[in-house]
């Protein structure tokens, strides 16, 4: 299991210090080594560590999007005719350059691209369609357009020992 390799490094410490990060990253060195049962250099050493070895990418507020304007989610399914390396960086460079963009993921089955937007109301989604159906030659492009949000996390599900 690949998974499994990537996780070998990781002791029980590393990972629930990495689960009570993603849940607050602004928890004080001194709780989380306290919380994880180390003093507060030993701990502060590991996650620099983690920082370090790409585990913990950045920290980061979370924003509400309806706080700020931003309630329409979508989710957009592209095809593509081309599926050179060329047009793939392209393609993957021009999308990742759109600010509405917060996710983007090449799919195996029907679809080539998945992409989730997230957008101010209608207007602003057509806007966003209109500079991606010009950017790039594509061969269809479906939305579909979240009615609610149920449920989102940052939290990866990181097994540790209790």
């Amino acid at each position: 299991m690949q998974n499994d390799r990537r996780t070998a490094s990781l002791d029980a410490i590393d990972l629930r210090i990495l689960d009570l990060l993603q849940r607050d990253a602004t928890l004080p060195i001194a709780q989380i080594g306290e919380r994880v049962g180390l003093s507060q250099t030993p701990c502060w050493k590991r996650i620099q560590r983690l920082e370090a070895s790409g585990v913990i990418e950045r920290r980061v507020a979370l924003v509400n999007p309806d706080k700020v304007g931003l309630g329409m989610t979508v989710m957009v399914a592209i095809e593509t005719g081309d599926h050179s390396k060329d047009w793939l960086d392209r393609f993957a460079e021009t999308v990742s350059g759109f600010p509405e963009v917060m996710e983007f993921y090449r799919m195996a089955g029907d679809i080539d691209y998945l992409v989730r937007v997230v957008v101010a109301d209608m207007p602003a989604y057509d806007a966003f369609y209109r500079r991606l159906v010009e950017a790039m030659p594509l061969k269809s492009v479906t939305a579909r357009f979240a009615l609610e949000r149920i449920k989102t996390s940052t939290v990866l599900p990181i097994r540790h020992t209790p």
